[in-house]
């Protein structure tokens, strides 16, 4: 059922099917990849502990490489939802497939109202909704500035955000046929604060991630202001 039933709000991405859920197709996938990947990764996860098992979630982490989020995804058992730029979705065949794994479309660079809405409908069914604050991949210059996005989903759902370091996984296939160490961090959750603006709360959850990157991948958040809390 739709959230919002105002014909201004139609758009034709409602006519498609999105899993809300782990599907059959997305937990064969998933442990195919997982097999597959053990060939060329050595994962260490660290912090299990401080993800919830269950309810809404924001998990967002830096992005330097397509291939992050199959180390975030094998690193937790709860499925992520992702969103993904929206020319992976115009093969009508790949599209119905990644839907199927819990990718939804989103047209980078511009406002997308429905991308947003289907973002928080994530949160209503109270599962994990996978960001990258900073919009898109950092290519050597460490953090860029992040976006309030996540945050605003965040504050609108009242639900926690949990920041997710991943490191090594820009380094694939450098030294095959020795596997690549990746290590994910998945750090203590971040409540809203009452009254928090998304600016303020999304500066938080960026310091807080770039203090568990090495010191070449914190980019703009490498200094913590005086007086930032």
């Amino acid at each position: 059922m739709m959230i919002l039933e105002r014909p201004e709000f139609f758009d034709s991405r409602d006519k498609l099917h999105f899993a809300f859920r782990a599907t059959p197709l997305r937990k064969i996938i998933v442990f195919l990849l997982g097999t597959l990947f053990k060939l060329i990764m050595k994962l260490e996860v660290q912090g299990t502990e401080n993800l919830p098992t269950d309810g809404a979630v924001v998990l967002t982490a830096n992005h330097v490489t397509n291939f992050d989020v199959i180390p975030m995804q094998l690193s937790i058992p709860r499925p992520i939802f992702f969103m993904g730029k929206a020319s992976l979705f115009k093969i009508p065949v790949f599209a119905s497939i990644i839907r199927d794994l819990g990718a939804f479309p989103v047209y980078r660079g511009e406002k997308d109202e429905w991308a947003i809405r289907h973002a928080a409908r994530i949160l209503e069914h109270g599962q994990t909704l996978g960001m990258f604050p900073e919009g898109r991949r950092s290519k050597g210059g460490g953090l860029g500035v992040a976006k309030t996005g996540s945050a605003r989903l965040a504050l609108d759902a009242n639900c926690p955000i949990v920041p997710m370091a991943v490191i090594g996984s820009d380094k694939f296939f450098e030294h095959f046929p020795r596997r690549t160490h990746v290590t994910v961090k998945i750090l203590p959750l971040i409540l809203p604060k009452p009254g928090e603006t998304p600016l303020a709360l999304m500066d938080r959850v960026m310091f807080t991630l770039a203090a568990e990157l090495p010191e070449e991948m914190r980019g703009v958040y490498s200094e913590m202001p005086k007086g930032f809390d």
